[in-house]
């Protein structure tokens, strides 16, 4: 296939797996589809674009991902919609985000042509693995990862791109337990809080397997300077139902702009529902849940799409949500996400981009 950009050479494999495949027992990123997209950047540009079996690649002990963090990736998804057509969701969306992380961690960007053309070409390539049920789809991650074999301090001057992929279903499997975090910090004004980069995940993992510990499934993160200001929920942006009101931070520096939220948004507003993009405090909350105003809390994310929020834990104190109907905010948000996937509702954003 010859783009605009680079050729891609395409290397099948000899023997597909799709045979492993059970839909009824994906899980989430433990089952990989046949092939990879893979691009070196060299000598200032993009060259050698492969679609090759999935595999190992080898590295070596000097890479500089390894040494100073120069690694960072997106998450998106494919869905195969009830004409068994299969479409992207805003792939757009994560090209962009992409190049905005890669500039703040001193990376190449990656030209929507590059970047869409590669995608496209593995999608259609291991089409066959994109699940049919619902709740599932095909997860996508593209990533970036810095080469060059130098110990160095500084920007490698070699990159390597690629994209894998794996059928998965739903990321939480019940409603969510919260713990809100007042010691451990995930992002810092002028910091890399809003890039998608493996460094901000890596420091999560110690303060959320505490509170698993604890019997929740993630934490939510609090301002550095203050404490108090609630943020992001693990892996999600989070949203609060105040008295009708969808609440949820403001982007910044420390916050993700998530393209699910965007998209929870969209919707509300489309829908005449009230939403405020503001800081809200741990004490606004608690005040709310006091008064019965707290309706709702729910996470928003491309693993996790919609995961309702159950309960919130802060200084010893838990305190409970109501539970879900087919009225509440967050069932009718994934209802809706999950119809315009599906082709059942439409798109009236020209969120989808067709596949095949």
């Amino acid at each position: 296939m010859t783009t605009a950009v680079l050729p891609i050479t395409v290397t099948k494999i000899s023997g597909s797996r799709i045979s492993e495949l059970d839909e009824s027992n994906l899980g989430f990123g433990k089952i990989f589809s046949d092939h990879m997209f893979v691009a070196d950047y060299k000598n200032g540009h993009w060259e050698k674009a492969e679609i090759l079996p999935y595999g190992k690649i080898p590295f070596s002990p000097s890479s500089s991902m390894m040494h100073y963090g120069q690694a960072i990736f997106e998450g998106m998804k494919a869905y195969r919609n009830v004409n068994g057509e299969v479409f992207l969701f805003r792939p757009i969306a994560n090209q962009k985000r992409l190049n905005i992380s890669a500039i703040r961690m001193a990376m190449p960007v990656i030209s929507e042509e590059l970047f869409m053309d590669g995608l496209l070409q593995l999608v259609k390539t291991d089409s066959n693995w994109v699940p049919t049920t619902d709740g599932a789809s095909l997860y996508i991650r593209p990533f970036l990862i810095a080469t060059d074999e130098y110990i160095g301090v500084k920007p490698s001057d070699t990159y390597k791109f690629m994209i894998i992929t794996s059928p998965v279903g739903k990321y939480y499997s019940e409603p969510v337990k919260v713990l809100v975090e007042t010691n451990y910090i995930r992002a810092v004004e002028g910091g890399v809080g809003f890039v998608k980069a493996s460094g901000n995940y890596g420091r999560s993992l110690y303060p959320a397997k505490l509170a698993q510990q604890k019997g929740y499934h993630q934490v939510i993160w609090t301002d550095a300077r203050h404490h108090r200001y609630l943020e992001e929920s693990g892996t999600m942006n989070v949203v609060f139902v105040i008295d009708g009101v969808l609440v949820t931070p403001p982007l910044g520096d420390t916050i993700l702009a998530g393209i699910t939220r965007d998209s929870v948004l969209t919707i509300a507003r489309d829908w005449d529902i009230k939403v405020e993009e503001r800081k809200i405090s741990i004490d606004e909350i608690i005040e709310a849940h006091r008064n019965n105003t707290l309706q709702e809390a729910f996470g928003t994310g491309t693993a996790a799409t919609i995961a309702p929020i159950c309960l919130i834990g802060y200084e010893g104190v838990e305190y409970g949500l109501p539970a879900l109907n087919s009225t509440s905010y967050s069932t009718r948000f994934g209802k809706e996400l999950e119809g315009i996937r599906k082709g059942r509702i439409a798109d009236r954003h020209n969120w989808m981009v067709k596949v095949c």
